[in-house]
């Protein structure tokens, strides 16, 4: 079966792929910026293992073998599923492979926007000094409220974490959560009372610019918001013109709303933004729960079994 992976592969994984011929799959790495050389593999391509580059309806129609579009994830936005369906062409993703991994990201988020951690680093690159206001600003979880909004597996994992530090936790959900670890209470609620305010939902139409300049208003002054969501949750111009103004105190960003951005991005201009390349995700333990799902879906699909996880 032909598989492109379509995303960049470091030396290990790349040979871990050669690897998967021996199990009937010839995957071919294609980096979503070579769009030459993904134009000439479709035509042959039966599979696609999709990370982060849209695949529009024009794509799927390219691709006359293609018969599944495995997502490396959980978040599907980025698949024209409609087009999918059309065309006959599966579409599934992996549910639990990241938790872990972006779990612990958004805690390294958290730390880093609270501790300034950018500055930090270039402060000991540039001579050692911090200056005087550095210590008005950083500051510990312990003690803090953060706010989770959305309530899936990765808040789940990142919770009890939250809480052995010492922060109350607060979340919102459309509903309620049995097991939760922290207090359900109504968006406005959280965003009121909140520290660091962290996004965990997916991106729909009624999520979109969920954090805008109204919601940010809505934030307690001087407080933290961390995403390793999708970047079109944030209104990313009001959220610029907060963190300028010290409405906000500082951001911790995984995710933007155009991916990879545009030079002179406002938000890079501040120092008080940390931000990681849509990364969060990107753990060797998560490649291996990754691969091992979709290899199987292949397995699958060629015997002509039920595939896991289908979305579409």
């Amino acid at each position: 079966m032909n598989v492109i992976w379509h995303y960049p592969a470091g030396p290990d994984l790349t040979r871990r792929l050669a690897a998967l011929r021996d199990r009937g799959l010839s995957v071919s790495i294609c980096e979503p910026s070579d769009r030459e050389r993904f134009r000439e593999l479709l035509p042959e391509t039966e599979a696609i293992w999709h990370l982060l580059e849209p695949l529009t309806a024009e794509i799927i129609a390219s691709g006359p073998r293609l018969r599944l579009i495995q997502k490396i994830g959980v978040g599907v936005n980025t698949i024209d599923i409609e087009a999918a369906r059309r065309g006959g062409v599966a579409v599934c993703n992996m549910p639990g492979t990241n938790t872990r991994a972006v779990a612990e990201m958004t805690l390294l988020l958290v730390l880093s926007a609270l501790r300034r951690a950018n500055r930090l680093d270039a402060a000991a690159r540039t001579g050692w000094d911090l200056p005087p206001a550095f210590q008005d600003h950083a500051g510990e979880v312990c003690g803090r409220t953060v706010g989770l909004v959305g309530y899936g597996a990765v808040p789940g994992c990142l919770a009890p974490m939250l809480r052995a530090m010492g922060a109350r936790v607060l979340y919102a959900s459309r509903s309620p959560k049995p097991d939760a670890v922290g207090e359900r209470v109504s968006l406005d609620a959280l965003l009121a009372a909140s520290d660091v305010v962290s996004l965990h939902v997916p991106l729909a139409p009624d999520t979109e610019r969920l954090i805008d300049a109204g919601a940010i208003a809505r934030m307690k002054p001087g407080a933290i918001l961390v995403n390793t969501a999708r970047g079109a949750l944030v209104d990313e111009a009001a959220l610029a013109e907060a963190l300028r103004s010290g409405r906000l105190g500082a951001a911790g960003l995984d995710v933007l709303d155009t991916e990879p951005p545009a030079a002179g991005h406002p938000l890079f201009d501040l120092d008080n933004v940390v931000c990681s390349p849509h990364a969060a995700w990107m753990t060797r333990e998560t490649l291996d729960r990754s691969l091992a799902v979709a290899v199987e879906n292949c397995r699958r699909l060629a015997a002509g079994e039920e595939l896991l996880h289908r979305v579409a």
